[in-house]
C-alpha cells in the first residue's frame, strides 16, 4: 500500500571512518524513531555501514535501513543509496559513475555548489545525466542559501530534489528531509524517488544553529588533522 514515507538519504554515524561523530548507528536510529522516520540511509564515507543486526534493529524500529555512503569521486562527493559495494576505492575517477548506476541504486548530487573543494560544482553539469537526483541541504536560512543554484538546476533539467539533513550532530535529523509516496520497501523507495514522487520538507536555520554546525566543523578538523578523501 502506498504511502508518504519520511525518509533522510544523507547521515553520518561513529562508524564513518573519516568523520568526528559522537553517536553510533543505533543512537542514529533511536533517534529516527522518535523523529517518526520511515526510512533511514546512513552514509559515511566511501564505506556502507549496514549489517544483519543494524537492520533488524531498525525494523523494530518501524524504519526501512537503507544501505548507502558518500563516495569520493575525483575529489567530489557523490551520494550513492544501495550501491551494490561495501567500500569504494581510492582515487576513483568520475567517470565510474557510469559503470555505477542502474535501476536498483540511487545517484545522488549532495550539496553541489556549497563552497566546498569537495562539492561537485561544475562537475555536476559534465556528469548531470548519471545523477538521479539533487540535495536540498538542511545548511541554509533566509540570508545564506546555497541550496538556490541546486533547485534552478532541479527544474531546468527535470531532476528530483530530495531534502537531507547531512546528519553529522544528532539534532540536525529531522531539518530537512524527503516525503516519497510509495511502498514502505528499498525497491520501491528508490523506484518512486527516481520518478520524482516525492516532495521536500525543510525548515531554515537560525544565524545561531548555523554557527554552531561551523563551529562543530572546526571542532572536528581540531580532532581529525589530517582529514583526507
Amino acid at each position: 500500500m502506498k504511502q508518504k514515507l519520511k525518509v533522510d538519504l544523507h547521515a553520518h554515524t561513529a562508524e564513518d571512518p573519516y568523520e568526528y561523530i559522537n553517536y553510533t548507528a543505533y543512537q542514529l536510529i533511536d533517534r529516527a524513531s522518535q523523529k517518526g522516520f520511515d526510512a533511514l540511509a546512513i552514509t559515511n564515507h566511501n564505506t556502507v555501514t549496514y549489517n544483519k543486526k543494524l537492520v533488524r534493529y531498525a525494523e523494530n524500529k518501524g524504519i526501512v535501513l537503507i544501505p548507502g555512503m558518500e563516495a569520493t569521486f575525483s575529489r567530489k562527493h557523490v551520494l550513492l543509496i544501495n550501491p551494490g559495494f561495501n567500500k569504494n576505492p581510492l582515487n576513483r575517477p568520475l567517470e565510474d559513475l557510469v559503470k555505477i548506476k542502474n535501476d536498483k541504486n540511487l545517484i545522488i548530487a549532495p550539496h553541489p555548489f556549497f563552497p566546498t573543494s569537495k562539492s561537485l560544482q561544475q562537475e555536476l553539469f559534465s556528469y548531470i545525466e548519471y545523477f538521479d537526483a539533487i540535495e536540498f541541504s538542511f545548511f541554509y536560512n533566509h540570508l545564506i542559501n546555497c541550496n538556490k543554484k541546486a533547485v534552478h538546476v532541479s527544474n531546468q533539467y527535470k531532476i528530483p530534489l530530495v531534502g537531507t539533513s547531512d546528519c553529522h550532530n544528532i539534532w540536525q535529523l529531522g531539518s530537512s528531509y524527503t516525503l516519497v509516496e510509495t511502498k514502505k520497501e528499498l525497491s520501491s523507495i528508490i523506484e518512486a524517488i527516481k520518478e520524482g514522487k516525492i516532495e521536500t520538507c525543510t525548515t531554515p536555520l537560525s544565524l545561531l544553529t548555523m554557527g554552531r554546525v561551523v563551529m562543530n566543523f572546526f571542532v572536528f578538523h581540531k580532532f581529525k588533522p589530517y582529514y583526507k578523501m
